[in-house]
């Protein structure tokens, strides 16, 4: 991902109330931040992630706010200035005259054995743990119409107004450190005219959705259990991109045209089945280096674009402005004389209709049940599935797509089955641009759906990893036989009932009864029509196709760690858990396993008290 923020980015601010506001930089745009003000888009455009921006006072004239970058000596001087008081602490007062002072006077801490006090967000005492009862005018003493004038007249963004509420507290000499420091918290947050660019990635995409948006739309997918489901899919960057090449088919050929699949060329795959609007499949995709676009394409277009802008204004310039001297007369008929004569344009040479875009290697493959995917979430590392003419980005050649039918029974999908059209050189030429324009469109779709479901149905998949509302039984049923050996498998619920029942299909006492022949059904049956088994009602799956079966949870709270008040945050949001099935893909011996290898006999005694000799077993675990 890059290191500074780019035209036309998505990017999260996090303002000091604690939201996240996501939006979309685009240049010479206003970019407005609510209560707290709005600012020129250009400004932050080109700076890096992670800074602090503060909103200043509006000058004379301008209806908007200039930013300034709070240093990190600003932004946690307080912290300093405890630390600080820490260690001089420890070193002996300085006596100066009559005056004895110490390095740490200027700092706030609470006396050993108080207990500290409750603050509402009006900055009111509540509950103070002591039995010392505070009068009741001791709160603040401005108006909420005198607050507001100050908000309006308030400067230094908004550190003014932080300065005169403090001073306005009448109790503010009786609140002991932790209190003070919650009651100034609390003013910050409102008043301060501050916030901080982050980039969009996957984790800060799915805390604002869940948390401001709508949390259904992900399955109450978090952050952590993103992380959780594609360490245990061992999703990792598959390998370099291998393409197949060009068929060069012309327009007259058919099916027997097609580039061939190869299935050694097959590696780095994942199957995906995504119910959570892309957000899966982009955590995979940010895990396999294929979500956000190359650094080096980017700074590639560039100098073509700054160096086209010069030249072409260098004439205008000059043919406007006459030469004062000899020197500048000579300047720019050196400038003219050195362009470059413009080349005619040769147009570049078009791969054929049955060229294979994809990659045969780190690739994800979406199986979905409707016409096209819910993958619109990826439309925030700018990448539309549904965009005919895409700019270039890398999930154009690493995400494929077919659907349930095309999967199970391509022979009924018309996509698929319906041969692709042919017409000779003469015929097309004969045609409007439209119509040529369908002829090769329908052609390149037929190649590649024919493509995408033939490597699909080839199997030899690295790992499966699903988040649906679909049943996890009549997924696996058909995703299973697709999986390689030792591949693993990451199914994500938000309840854990699917996840239970799918977990008692692979238990050990129908392990047990399958390998003990009480299945009649699948007596003869060869291994790899046992793995396609359509199962019945005792036997939803074939129970020895998965091994190390196990579902876990984990969630990640936010604490208060405090001395004597360490405990999650009650106001954090609640939602499901979210829990994720975890298993390896098993093949199957064929056959009965006997124990092969060097066997020696021992001698025992009988009833009778004669010795017998019997074959005991192998010398190695002898």
């Amino acid at each position: 991902m890059t290191s500074c923020i780019k035209p036309n980015a998505w990017v999260a601010l996090k303002l000091p109330s604690g939201t996240t506001k996501v939006l979309q930089v685009t240049p010479n745009t206003t970019i407005s931040l609510g209560k707290y003000g709005c600012f020129p888009s250009n400004l932050i455009i080109g700076r890096p992630y992670h800074v602090t921006f503060e909103l200043q006072d509006r000058l004379p004239g301008e209806n908007f706010s200039r930013l300034r970058v709070v240093p990190a000596s600003e932004l946690y001087e307080e912290v300093f200035a405890e630390e600080e008081a820490t260690e001089s602490s420890s070193a002996p007062a300085v006596t100066g005259g009559s005056n004895t002072t110490s390095a740490c006077d200027t700092v706030i801490t609470s006396t050993d054995g108080e207990e500290f006090s409750l603050v509402d967000e009006k900055g009111n005492v509540v509950v103070r743990s002591t039995r010392e009862v505070l009068d009741d005018r001791a709160r603040q003493t401005l108006t909420q119409a005198e607050i507001e004038e100050l908000k309006k007249k308030g400067s230094n963004a908004g550190k003014d107004v932080i300065a005169k509420l403090l001073l306005s507290h009448t109790a503010l000499n009786e609140k002991t450190s932790f209190s003070l420091a919650k009651y100034k918290l609390l003013k910050t947050k409102k008043y301060i005219r501050r916030f901080q660019v982050l980039p969009l990635d996957v984790a800060n995409f799915a805390t604002w959705q869940l948390e401001e948006r709508d949390a259904s739309k992900i399955m109450d997918l978090r952050a952590e259990m993103l992380g959780l489901v594609g360490c245990w899919a061992n999703v990792h960057y598959g390998g370099e991109d291998v393409y197949l090449e060009d068929p060069k088919a012309r327009t007259d050929q058919g099916e027997e045209a097609l580039v061939p699949l190869e299935k050694d060329r097959l590696r780095g795959r994942w199957l995906v089945v995504d119910d959570t609007g892309g957000l899966l499949v982009a955590a995979m995709a940010e895990r396999m280096g294929i979500l956000y676009p190359l650094e080096e394409e980017e700074g590639e277009s560039k100098p073509e674009a700054t160096t086209s802008i010069p030249t072409e204004q260098t004439p205008t310039a000059t043919s406007q402005q006459p030469p004062k001297d000899t020197d500048t007369e000579m300047t720019d008929a050196q400038i003219l004389s050195s362009k470059p004569e413009k080349k005619p344009k040769q147009p570049k040479p078009r791969p054929s209709d049955f060229a294979i875009p994809y990659s045969q290697s780190n690739t994800l493959t979406v199986i979905h049940s409707a016409s096209q995917p819910n993958l619109s979430f990826l439309t925030y590392w700018g990448f539309d599935a549904t965009s005919p003419n895409h700019p270039p980005h890398p999930l154009l050649n690493h995400l494929l797509t077919l659907t349930w039918l095309q999967l199970l029974k391509p022979e009924l999908d018309t996509s698929y089955s319906t041969p692709p059209l042919t017409a000779t050189q003469e015929t097309l030429n004969s045609w409007k641009p439209s119509r040529r324009g369908n002829f090769h469109r329908k052609r390149r779709r037929f190649a590649r759906i024919r493509h995408i479901v033939d490597a699909t149905r080839a199997g030899g998949f690295n790992g499966l990893v699903c988040a649906s509302t679909m049943d996890p039984i009549s997924i696996l049923k058909h995703t299973l036989p697709l999986l390689a050996g030792g591949a693993p498998v990451a199914i994500y619920s938000p309840t854990i009932e699917p996840l239970a029942a799918l977990a008692d299909c692979f238990s050990v006492p129908r392990r047990t009864a399958w390998t003990s022949g009480s299945v009649p059904e699948v007596q003869g049956l060869s291994a790899a029509e046992l793995e396609r088994w359509e199962g019945n009602e005792r036997f939803p799956l074939n129970p020895t196709l998965l091994q190390g079966v196990s579902i876990q949870t984990s969630r990640a709270r936010r604490w208060q760690v405090l001395p004597s008040r360490t405990h999650p945050l009650m106001t954090e949001r609640g939602g499901a858990d979210g829990y994720v099935f975890t298993a390896w893909r098993a093949k199957p011996a064929e056959g009965r396993v006997e124990a092969k290898g060097r066997f020696k006999k021992r001698k025992v005694e009988c009833a009778e008290g004669s010795k017998a000799e019997v074959a005991g077993t192998p010398a190695s675990s002898a």
